[in-house]
């Protein structure tokens, strides 16, 4: 048996290594490329949700309406009187789930536009004003964050409840608290094995990641990320993409990968759609951006 010298053995290990170190150094995107500007028309922009064709839907949220941006690349308007939705996501029947805030509830829209109230209240009192939103569609579980946001549609001025916190509704049940130790959740997505739920503290100025247990409860809560996010999505790699000034991509142990530049005051919410699932999907400010992507996405 012939014996390895020392270099010989490390020379072995690079060998062995690089193919690893060479899949982590890939590019997400053409670093070279900038975000296209699809439309700058809107009041503010928010919560984008792809479909199973890739069609892509967003709300401009004091105009009140939900539009779609489809894979041909057209825009039109979905939904008028869109109950002010914000965050939004399919559901598997093809559902958009809305965070409907005018009068803070959970909304289920099919695709005609027809409107079901899933939820109103919370054990008879108004919630803050549902955010974000995440379907898990292995069980067809909601997740939604409800922050408080003074909204100048309200006639309130305080919220009705002792704190901002994360809600979870079994399919066929009624929300429960699984999270009320942050600040002021706001984005929210989970990995779509249903394993995982990663949540943004915006105040608090991170993000958090949760395992999920079988009855949808959130435990093993760990701090992932120094930074907090309006809105949020994952790619197939793992990779996590939060939002605020631009759009900032980090790995799946939390080490920062990439940044978009995008130049609107504020970067609100993102997704991936397109035929294949490779366009990123931005709603930022008065605007909405695209930007080509070497991987996919997982809505």
């Amino acid at each position: 048996m012939k014996i390895l010298t020392r270099p010989a053995i490390l020379l072995c290990a690079v060998i062995f290594i690089a193919p690893q170190l060479h899949a982590q150094i890939k590019p997400l995107f053409d670093t070279t490329a900038k975000a296209q500007l699809i439309s700058k028309q809107f009041a503010f922009t928010e919560g984008p949700a792809v479909d199973k064709q890739g069609n892509i839907f967003f709300t401009d949220q004091p105009d009140n309406k939900i539009w779609e941006y489809d894979t041909k690349g057209q825009l039109s308007v979905f939904l008028d009187k869109a109950g002010r939705s914000n965050g939004m996501y399919f559901d598997k029947k093809g559902n958009l789930i809305s965070c409907a805030d005018e009068l803070d509830q959970l909304w289920s829209i099919d695709k005609k536009g027809k409107v079901t109230i899933l939820v109103k209240d919370f054990g008879g009192h108004r919630l803050n004003g549902p955010n974000d939103v995440w379907v898990n569609n292995n069980t067809e579980g909601i997740y939604f964050t409800d922050p408080y946001y003074q909204r100048d549609y309200w006639d309130r001025k305080k919220s009705d409840l002792d704190g901002q916190k994360v809600y979870y509704m079994a399919k066929g049940g009624r929300p429960v608290i699984v999270e009320d130790q942050l600040k002021q959740p706001n984005g929210i997505v989970g990995t779509p094995d249903g394993k995982f739920l990663y949540v943004a503290d915006l105040r608090a100025n991170k993000t958090y990641k949760y395992s999920i247990a079988a009855d949808g409860s959130l435990k093993d809560r760990q701090p992932l990320i120094n930074q907090g996010s309006d809105g949020m999505t994952i790619d197939a790699e793992g990779n996590i993409y939060l939002c605020g000034r631009g759009v900032t991509v980090y790995n799946p142990e939390g080490k920062r990968i990439a940044h978009i530049d995008i130049p609107e005051p504020w970067t609100a919410n993102i997704c991936f759609g397109g035929k294949d699932k490779k366009l990123l999907f931005i709603t930022a400010s008065t605007a909405i951006y695209t930007m080509p992507m070497y991987v996919k996405g997982v809505e």
